[in-house]
């Protein structure tokens, strides 16, 4: 078997955890320092994350997307895939890494979506741009950590808990949606979005795009 090797290392703002970049064969994996975060060979979750985001949006032009979480760049892809070319992509990314990572080594995996001139990157924490927004976006996708049982950076809470899903839904246009994709199913999140005015659907997306193996959760909120 082909062992992995390190690319690059970095630490996420804020936090003492760190991130590392492997590469083995054409395979890429992001790994914090006891768990891997996301896999070259997984994106089929992040794939119908922002394909089942943008079917929300049918009828609508000029449409504006707020990503939380730029990963490898599948999701970011897939909604390019979906969106019109009069569509603007915003991508929050806290870690400049990633961002490097994805116009370097890892640009040719999705198809180097960040060269596409609908998009623009932001260095920065998803959080912040949500504080100052007020009905700005269609569509919010939080692609950010773990989901709702966050592994590498405490703050996240926020953005998953009453205050940032409230600011998701005061930076929405009326009847735009809030897609959140998740490692793992959780019984209290979809409450706490109907909480905050969302109307919730859960769907179940397979990790792999041979739909084998595990599969991951996406909860689609509209705001109505």
């Amino acid at each position: 078997m082909i062992p992995w090797q390190l690319i690059d290392t970095t630490t996420i703002p804020g936090s003492t955890q760190r991130l590392r970049l492997l590469q083995r064969g054409d395979e890429f994996s992001i790994r914090g320092d006891t768990f891997e975060l996301m896999n070259s060979r997984q994106h089929g979750s992040e794939d119908a994350l922002a394909r089942l985001a943008c079917g929300c949006l049918s009828g609508r032009s000029k449409t504006s997307m707020l990503i939380g979480g730029l990963g490898m760049g599948f999701t970011l892809a897939a909604a390019l895939k979906e969106l019109g070319a009069d569509s603007r992509v915003a991508v929050a990314e806290l870690v400049p890494a990633v961002i490097q990572w994805n116009r370097g080594p890892l640009a040719e995996l999705a198809g180097n979506p960040l060269s596409d001139k609908r998009v623009t990157v932001h260095e920065t924490d998803i959080a912040g741009m949500l504080k100052s927004a007020a009905a700005v976006y269609d569509a919010i996708v939080f692609d950010v950590d773990n989901g709702p049982n966050g592994l590498t950076r405490q703050e996240n809470d926020w953005l998953y808990g009453p205050d940032g899903l409230k600011a998701a839904y005061t930076a929405l246009r009326s009847g735009g949606v809030l897609a959140v994709w998740s490692a793992s199913p959780d019984s209290v999140f979809p409450m706490r979005l109907r909480r905050a005015g969302f109307s919730v659907e859960e769907v179940l997306a397979p990790a792999r795009r041979s739909r084998k193996g595990s599969r991951h959760t996406i909860w689609l909120a509209i705001r109505d």
